[in-house]
């Protein structure tokens, strides 16, 4: 089963710095039939205006991906950790019992971003926070794995869950085929481009929640950009 989440349809914030759309219930954003997915409880695509972001906050029992799309952000926490992660790249934060951090876009223009939370295995953990450069030239064809804690990914950034988060880069016609364990399920957005998944379209921006299918073709209608998340 794949239901697709057309971008026109999702939650959605407004504000004078902050343009953001929601692919499961956020903030003041309430769908009882989007609360998550497996672990997966957050999937938020935002644009945030230049000089402008999120202040110093406070999370905590939750694994925190942000996969930079255009521009870059700038992360700084109670910990000293202190990092700009730039397009392409990808940063964790595993909140743990507890973090303060802030995230500004001090670029000159836009940023955009995917920003995943992730319930983790296990609370009460050490905080912490890092980053990694995935040059998009390695995703070409190809589902790299950017953030995981499955075995078998060691290149990836860590999270405490039993789930990946993949990226690749497809030209208009590449096709790649992803296996799907029995009983995990999947959560896939077309960051650029259009795609074909198991005969299902999907539009630039477009979620899809996938459910009992044994793997997945994804096939680019166009020069497309994919994000998978791989969960138990």
């Amino acid at each position: 089963m794949i239901e697709p989440r057309p971008f026109g349809e999702l939650g959605r914030f407004e504000n004078d710095w902050l343009s953001a759309r929601y692919h499961f219930s956020f903030a003041d954003y309430y769908d009882p039939a989007r609360m998550g997915l497996g672990p997966l409880r957050v999937w938020n695509d935002d644009r945030i205006r230049p000089g402008t972001g999120f202040p110093m906050h406070g999370h905590r029992d939750m694994e925190i991906i942000t996969y930079v799309r255009s521009g870059a952000i700038s992360h700084e926490d109670h910990l000293g950790n202190k990092g700009r992660t730039e397009a392409g790249d990808v940063q964790v934060m595993s909140a743990g019992k507890g973090i303060l951090h802030s995230e500004y876009n001090l670029e000159s223009e836009d940023t955009t971003m995917f920003q995943i939370w992730i319930e983790p295995a296990e609370t009460n953990l050490k905080a912490r926070w890092a980053a990694r450069q995935f040059p998009k030239d390695d995703r070409a064809g190809q589902l790299v794995p950017l953030a995981s804690g499955r075995p078998g990914h060691d290149d990836a950034l860590e999270i405490h869950q039993d789930a990946t988060l993949f990226g690749a880069t497809l030209a208009s016609g590449d096709e790649v085929v992803h296996p799907l364990e029995p009983g995990r399920k999947a959560y896939l957005v077309a960051a650029t481009g259009r795609l074909d998944v198991n005969g299902v379209a999907l539009g630039a921006r477009d979620g899809a929640v996938i459910l009992d299918e044994p793997s997945l073709t994804i096939r680019a209608a166009a020069d497309s950009e994919v994000v998978l998340a791989d969960l138990p």
